[in-house]
């Protein structure tokens, strides 16, 4: 007889045979779970001798003190370190130094990307939406918490920011795009049918996109980067996400903060790629694909559509109709009725176009005063603009840093020379020093011609144009303002007279996608001001607001029968 038991034979036995693959369960609940209500995150001050000025000064240096980075791709959940020349992602303060390195990403890793974000689709949107949420909760206290000086300071060295404007955008937006995302997500899906017939239940079901959706990031806001894959993934979607060449450092901050989150390793793919050839290349690629579901964009009206332009001449390649989100350009406007506060508006102007060195979508470049207030106003706003300091982002003091690249540079003053042809006269700044760093003095021109140059075209510099209206022509410079230009992003009016706010709203309507009374053209809060333009301007889908998700999904109407009819006449064939 064996000196080994029954019971051990088994066991040695299963221990010898191969495992058994374990069977693929959907996950399930016995709960609705309701989510931590959500606030916007509160903005730091970075006060002298505070904690947080020197937490942000130390990660200021040591990104520069390590910096150059080199940033890989991330396809199939894992670093890909590609070979080939190098793109510099410069510090636009101190452009001599990279704070960043990438290599091109080729078409035949975007197809190898396309494929694993495929292959990852259906765990991902089987995963229950807690679950998927509460990655993007923890990642908005990753941000807000452990990784919020690191952020801030690699927004302020890639893209030009002064300490203010990293706050509010990569630490504070960039948390609330990730909380109120899961939030709108939860009411999106609580949406349900409120009428049932006898015996009969209905019910919705918000299903992702059939396909992958391609996020391409713009360099200004790093919240924005954020969100546009954000959104997509929240509702279950996967991702192949170019970002922006002059983002790209922070751009990777953001995956790498998903993914400690508990993110799955390839729900999103990153393919960094410098603008040109490359990029046409990647992009022929993405949109040529028959799975290409969904398009996330932020960034110029001329690139939008052309990207609109191809994905309509694809239509016949693909499983389905894609959908197109899409933010782009603005040439924002601000009105003053001559009852307004002046110093206010004056105020409001300079902060609406000079914030972030007019590089905001939102930023305003369109000023109209009334001749009644003309001295009195432009002795204000240029007294203001002439105290505004530009400097390096490192000396906290400085309120503008400088603008992203040499090509902005030159277009900016260009603009300033076209302004000058066209009888525009300069009230302050027209000039510029890229010696060390992109700097562009903060410039206010007065012209004429309500229709010149820099009134029409979006110029995302620091350049503001200001046109002298008649007072008694209030209702006809609000129709001008409207036919001026194809944008409609922002504008805003400033009045104390409740009539005339009333008419220009009304004769304005159509001009703006967010309209400020009595306050700047900039500054839109997640779940405050959903945003977006029309028009030129975009698809006017609201990021920060629920409306953004349903783009994102395929709805599934669902009826249940509980006990259907077993004969086929109806009462009214009865005899």
């Amino acid at each position: 007889m064996s000196s080994v038991t029954r019971p051990a034979a088994r066991r040695i036995a299963a221990a010898a045979r191969p495992p058994r693959a374990l069977a693929t369960v959907a996950p399930s609940t016995n709960a609705t779970y309701k989510l931590p209500v959500v606030r916007n995150e509160p903005n730091l001050h970075y006060t002298v001798n505070s904690a947080e000025r020197a937490a942000l000064k130390e990660a200021l240096a040591e990104l520069e003190a390590a910096a150059p980075f080199e940033v890989p791709a991330f396809v199939g959940g894992k670093e890909v370190q590609l070979g080939g020349e190098r793109t510099v992602q410069p510090m636009p303060h101190n452009h001599q130094k990279a704070l960043a390195t990438f290599a091109t990403s080729t078409p035949e890793l975007t197809s190898e990307a396309i494929e694993h974000a495929l292959a990852a689709q259906k765990e991902w949107e089987q995963m229950p939406f807690n679950d998927r949420a509460a990655i993007f909760l923890r990642a908005a206290d990753l941000v807000s918490g452990k990784y919020r000086a690191k952020i801030c300071a690699a927004t302020m060295l890639g893209q030009g920011k002064n300490v203010w404007q990293a706050e509010i955008d990569a630490a504070a937006e960039l948390a609330d795009f990730f909380r109120f995302g899961a939030s709108q997500c939860e009411q999106l899906y609580a949406q349900q049918p409120t009428e049932n017939s006898p015996g009969v239940w209905n019910r919705s079901e918000y299903r992702p996109l059939e396909g992958f959706v391609f996020a391409v990031t713009p360099f200004n806001f790093t919240a924005i980067s954020g969100n546009l894959v954000g959104a997509p993934a929240l509702t279950g979607n996967v991702l192949v996400w170019k970002p922006s060449p002059t983002a790209t450092y922070s751009s990777w901050l953001v995956l790498q903060i998903l993914l400690e989150a508990g993110l799955p390793k390839n729900v999103i793919q990153f393919l960094p790629c410098p603008n040109g050839e490359a990029t046409i290349s990647l992009v022929d690629r993405v949109l040529e694909h028959r799975m290409f579901a969904g398009l996330h964009f932020t960034g110029s009206t001329h690139v939008f559509r052309q990207l609109w332009k191809k994905i309509g001449n694809n239509v016949d390649k693909y499983l389905s109709y894609p959908r197109i989100v899409g933010e782009t350009g603005g040439k924002n406007f601000q009105l003053v009725h001559p009852s307004a506060d002046v110093r206010a508006a004056a105020i409001g102007a300079l902060r609406g176009a000079f914030e972030y060195q007019g590089q905001k979508c939102s930023a305003l470049s369109r000023l109209y005063v009334p001749k009644s207030l003309e001295e009195e106003f432009f002795k204000v706003l240029v007294e203001e603009v002439e105290k505004i300091s530009v400097g390096s982002v490192t000396e906290f003091e400085h309120f503008m840093g400088p603008v992203i690249s040499q090509q902005s540079y030159d277009k900016v003053l260009s603009y300033v020379e076209k302004a000058k042809a066209a009888g525009g006269k300069v009230l302050t700044g027209g000039v510029g020093d890229n010696s060390k760093g992109f700097f562009v003095k903060p410039t206010v021109i007065k012209t004429q011609d309500p229709l010149s140059p820099t009134m029409v075209d979006e110029i995302f510099g620091p350049v503001l144009t200001a046109y002298v209206y008649d007072d008694a022509k209030f209702e006809e410079t609000c129709k001008l303002i409207d036919e001026t230009t194809t944008y409609a992003l922002t504008g805003c009016i400033w009045s104390n007279d409740r009539a005339a706010t009333v008419k220009a709203s009304a004769l304005l309507r159509h001009s703006a996608g967010n309209f400020y009374i009595n306050d700047k053209s900039t500054g839109a809060v997640v779940g405050q001001q959903p945003f977006g333009g029309a028009r030129g301007s975009g698809t006017n889908d609201k990021a920060g607001s629920l409306n953004l998700f349903a783009r994102f999904c395929q709805i599934r109407s669902i009826k249940e029968t509980f006990c259907p009819p077993t004969e086929f006449p109806y009462p009214s064939n009865l005899v």
